[in-house]
């Protein structure tokens, strides 16, 4: 009898465990699927965090200067915030010039990475994004894309040259012109290359400031004024030119916050991180 009421209770407990561990899991979202590899091999990759029921999309373009990406902080962090709120994020991991490239100038002598591959790994996102939308239940014309520092110049970039205009775009704290005297250096030298950084003419041609075209999409735009990296007035630039070309655009400057915080609930400051409220609902009024 005592055996009996022991493996009774054992039984009991054996499926209260099961239940517990099957709750959790199912409670627990798939955070992520595989990254695919958007030109069969190489090392350009596309991330899918899909939120369930969503039919809103974004690109991420992480930042890091066109030299290198910051994948935690502004791609796979940024990702799972947008996935907690609905929105289906899609990380890419574009071509950069490289550690190597920015330490050696080694492209002097061989091309490496450099404009236009950033731009063309952007179009193929979207481009990828739109042809699976159906998969994810994502609306194909609802994708936008997002990018920080660096990535943002790749995102509005993709509103002005690219081939299949974004939704809208999201530019935090972006680097935006290649001509101004406010221009970050470092991007301009990883994206043109050491033979054409000095190329008037190329410069030019990749100042957003001077290509907003006017049927640019919606752009959500951010930086601080306290900003250690990239200068204040390159976003004041692009809100000047977003403006002259009556596009529908939202600019949101900040004393406070520096550069490189994404969506991080730690890093910039208490005023900065406002900004991700104020985007989601931006992209609900849209």
């Amino acid at each position: 009898m005592l055996e009996k009421e022991v493996r009774l209770k054992c039984g009991r407990f054996s499926l209260r465990l099961m239940l517990w561990v099957l709750a959790f899991v199912c409670a627990v979202p798939v955070q992520s699927q595989q990254p695919v590899q958007l030109y069969g091999k190489g090392k350009v990759t596309l991330t899918p965090y899909v939120a369930e029921g969503s039919t809103v999309a974004v690109v991420v373009c992480p930042g890091g200067s066109y030299c290198w990406l910051d994948m935690e902080t502004e791609g796979t962090g940024v990702a799972q915030w947008l996935q907690s709120n609905g929105i289906s994020a899609f990380v890419l991991r574009y071509r950069v010039a490289g550690w190597w490239a920015w330490a050696t100038h080694y492209r002097c002598l061989f091309r490496g990475h450099q404009h236009p591959d950033m731009l063309h790994d952007g179009e193929a996102a979207l481009r990828w994004v739109r042809q699976h939308a159906a998969e994810f239940g994502i609306d194909s014309g609802r994708v936008g894309v997002m990018g920080f520092s660096a990535g943002g110049h790749l995102a509005l970039s993709q509103a002005c040259y690219g081939d299949g205009h974004p939704a809208f775009v999201a530019a935090i704290y972006p680097v935006v012109s290649m001509s101004d005297p406010c221009t970050h250096k470092r991007s301009r030298r990883a994206l043109l290359g050491e033979r054409r950084q000095n190329d008037l003419r190329m410069r030019d041609s990749l100042s957003i400031e001077r290509h907003i075209p006017a049927g640019c999409p919606p752009v959500f735009l951010l930086n601080c004024l306290d900003d250690p990296v990239v200068d204040y007035r390159n976003s004041v630039l692009a809100d000047s030119a977003l403006t002259a070309q009556g596009v529908n655009h939202l600019y949101i400057q900040y004393r406070t916050g520096g550069h490189g915080f994404g969506a991080s609930e730690s890093k910039g400051t208490e005023e900065s991180r406002q900004w991700k409220n104020i985007f989601l609902n931006w992209i609900k009024r849209l």
